[in-house]
């Protein structure tokens, strides 16, 4: 058994680039970290290359720490992504993933009239129309999110998911069951995995994760979706604590004690322990200012900011016609005149226009019942640009908090890590969970 004072908790994130892990300690800092980026077009699609990148991974672990120092283990990995596994846990053809959609007119008919108006599950991409499609397959014994594969794999065992990961395929993150509604899509109900609360503990490692050097006395937890990860890596963890996101696109999300579903604006709800994360997508962000400035010039143009001078221009900055939150509007079009002849002043008001949409965002989960914004982290590519930090911190009014971290790996490590004391608990006080014997 390892010393709890040295025990630390694992987190695996499969994300769309590659497989990166995290050991963290009882404190929850990381104490080694190590990845491996998929190559080729196809290794993204591959479950077998999903496990070879994890032992990869794992393996380059045992450079910074002892792997049996490992208690517990959490996985996460892309929304949407599903497939189908046999009796034995061995995939039947490729994953359908979560940027793939439902070449099936009449499911999709189906989907909008039987669904919930308020599901995730809807739409032209939905993973339970996907999951539809594969369990048509021969020989489907069990259709699974890319976490819970490979934390099957990890434990031997292909019967689990977590409500964050079920939730777009139409689990019940509040029931932690999967709704009556869904089998008069078709979908036999028994070929989905059992629900449990993210984080939740589900068994000790099995033979294929001790072959990849992990303890048998390590427990595997439920996981979470990437972009759960991701917000909990950062360290948010109150009611009211939001993270933006300023990458290709503006993403923010509020961590709420109310639930709110609005599909009308991509709004949905994951639970995270007692309370939910909801938030939305705008089509503004980093995109946009590549395509109006370009990628050289972001520095320069940066550097002749003057937050404290606002440009008095008034813009919703978009690339195309067509927005989804906080305006809900496919034909919504961009908002970019006056253009001054002052490049510097068009590309400040232009940071002034995306931030008053995050504003506006974070009002619109606001007005829809969430919990008021009471702080904000930044992660993603914008969020290093100090003077844009300034532009946003006078229309958000709420304090600027550190990113403990921007890996997901950290984030679904931490989730596990709620569960080590117990975890370490049990083990000292039932010998045959110690001697690794029971699943």
């Amino acid at each position: 058994m390892p010393d709890p004072w040295h025990a630390v908790a694992l987190g695996i994130d499969i994300g769309t680039s590659g497989v990166r892990v995290a050991a963290i300690d009882r404190n929850g800092n990381p104490v080694g970290m190590a990845g491996r980026r998929f190559v080729g077009a196809l290794a993204a699609t591959d479950p077998a290359t999903w496990w070879q990148l994890v032992g990869e991974a794992i393996a380059a672990l045992r450079e910074t720490i002892s792997l049996h120092d490992i208690v517990s283990i959490g996985v996460d990995g892309t929304s949407g992504t599903v497939l189908a596994v046999d009796a034995n846990g061995q995939p039947l053809g490729a994953p359908s993933m979560y940027r793939d959609v439902v070449h099936d007119p009449a499911l999709h008919t189906r989907l909008d009239e039987i669904a919930p108006p308020e599901s995730a599950a809807r739409g032209a991409s939905s993973p339970l129309g996907r999951a539809i499609v594969l369990a048509r397959g021969a020989d489907v014994a069990t259709i699974l999110h890319q976490a819970d594969w490979i934390a099957g794999r990890l434990r031997g065992v292909f019967d689990a998911t977590d409500a964050n990961n079920a939730l777009k395929t139409g689990g019940d993150p509040d029931r932690l069951c999967w709704p009556d509604w869904i089998e008069r899509l078709g979908l036999d109900r028994r070929l989905l995995p059992r629900i449990h609360a993210p984080g939740a503990p589900l068994g000790f490692v099995g033979d294929d994760g001790v072959a990849l050097g992990l303890p048998r006395t390590a427990r595997v937890h439920a996981g979470t979706t990437d972009g759960c990860a991701s917000f909990l890596a950062t360290g948010a963890d109150q009611p009211g604590d939001a993270v933006t996101a300023l990458g290709s696109t503006l993403v923010v999300k509020l961590l709420s004690a109310v639930r709110v579903d609005a599909p009308q604006y991509g709004i949905y709800s994951h639970r995270i322990d007692d309370h939910y994360l909801v938030g939305g997508a705008s089509n503004t962000g980093g995109e946009v200012l590549l395509g109006l400035f370009g990628a050289d010039r972001l520095a320069a143009l940066s550097a002749a900011l003057h937050p404290d001078r606002p440009s008095g221009l008034d813009y919703y900055p978009l690339l195309h016609p067509g927005e989804r939150f906080p305006i809900s509007d496919p034909a919504l079009p961009p908002r970019l005149e006056p253009r001054p002849t002052d490049d510097a002043l068009f590309f400040q008001g232009v940071l002034e226009g995306i931030a008053t949409i995050e504003a506006a965002g974070y009002a619109r989960l606001g007005d829809l019942g969430a919990t008021p914004l009471r702080s904000l982290r930044s992660v993603g590519g914008g969020a290093t640009n100090h003077a844009w930090t300034a532009i946003r911190q006078q229309r958000l009014n709420v304090p600027f908090l550190p990113s403990r971290s921007a890996d997901a790996c950290v984030g679904v490590a931490g989730l596990a890590l709620r569960q080590a004391d117990r975890t370490i608990e049990t083990r000292a006080h039932d010998p045959v969970a110690a001697n690794g014997s029971t699943r």
